[in-house]
């Protein structure tokens, strides 16, 4: 058997809303969020800065408020309040696998990312 490391889930151009460098470490993100990606508590999850080179691998923890990603500990340290990133978890599997991904807009909130054509405008 071959295992492949695939992409299981990704918020795409979420916002980072607070850093806290002094904490242990770790990113928080809305349980709704997480929900939305498939990513559960404690899981592995790559963070992408969408408008500069930073990149990390932490691991998730759930918040109850709506709309946070919350960078903890040194990674914090990486992104700013405002900074829009992707947040991916992955995972190995022996047969293709369908990503959970959610769009988020500058709320955090999941849009499709995908406009709809008013009738009778091209």
């Amino acid at each position: 058997m071959q295992l492949m490391h695939l992409l299981k889930g990704k918020l795409h151009h979420a916002r980072i809303t607070h850093c806290q460098v002094e904490y242990q470490g770790s990113i928080g993100i809305s349980r709704d969020l997480m929900k939305a990606a498939g990513i559960i508590e404690g899981e592995q999850v790559h963070v992408w800065a969408v408008d500069h080179e930073a990149r990390i691998v932490t691991y998730a923890i759930p918040d109850d408020d709506g709309g946070v990603v919350a960078l903890k500990g040194g990674a914090a340290r990486h992104f700013q309040v405002g900074d829009r990133v992707v947040i991916a978890a992955f995972v190995m599997s022996d047969r293709p696998v369908k990503p959970k991904v959610a769009v988020l807009n500058k709320h955090n909130e999941i849009d499709s990312g995908v406009k709809k054509k008013k009738k009778g405008r091209k």
